[in-house]
């Protein structure tokens, strides 16, 4: 805890990765087909980030690990219910709702960039660049439409994130996106602050 009251909760890897997320996404997102080459170094990105990601929610600090924000579905529908009701507690990580939606988002992304390295094999590009030998070309369509409809639902969690974020910030008066710029939180006295569970 700083002598301003509040407390570093996240990491510089964890703002790192979460920015360079949001950059490479979207610069994959709008550069699909005219840009192809930014498109693909953009894909190569973010899977590689997430590829990091991974075992750093096993062996980063405390609010960086699954185990700190991976919760059941009774407790995540529990949450999203007093955030209906505006009445959600405060926790000074992530939120059962929170946890649940980076673990949706890391799997999307995942299998959003799987699918893209598969259409590029299938072009006879990239690390999987043998598939185009070895598949029926018509798979090339199909994995096409797979990776945009994946990217698009992708997008649509990233826009409920985004509104779940500001709907946290405005619930519990603490700006959301500028502590995930510096790291820190308001530090309260209070169970959730600490991290403790009821």
């Amino acid at each position: 805890m700083t002598g301003t009251g509040k407390v570093r909760i996240w990491d510089p890897f964890v703002r790192i990765f979460h920015w360079s997320l949001v950059a490479g996404f979207f610069i994959a997102y709008f550069t699909e087909d005219d840009l192809q080459t930014i498109h693909n170094w953009a894909g190569y990105l973010v899977l590689a980030l997430v590829v990091l990601r991974i075992p750093w929610g096993f062996i980063g600090p405390r609010h960086a690990r699954f185990s700190d924000f991976v919760r059941p579905p009774a407790v995540i529908i529990g949450h999203l219910r007093d955030l209906a009701r505006g009445q959600a507690r405060r926790y000074i990580g992530h939120t059962p709702a929170g946890g649940a939606m980076i673990l949706a988002l890391l799997g999307f992304v995942l299998l959003t960039c799987l699918s893209g390295l598969t259409v590029l094999g299938l072009e006879g590009e990239g690390p999987l660049a043998t598939l185009k030998a070895s598949w029926d070309p018509r798979w090339e369509d199909v994995f096409e439409e797979i990776h945009e409809v994946l990217a698009n639902f992708t997008l649509l969690l990233v826009l409920l994130h985004i509104a779940g974020v500001l709907l946290e910030s405005w619930l519990h008066r603490e700006n959301l996106i500028r502590a995930m710029v510096t790291g820190d939180k308001r530090a309260e006295d209070t169970p959730e602050a600490a991290g403790r569970e009821d």
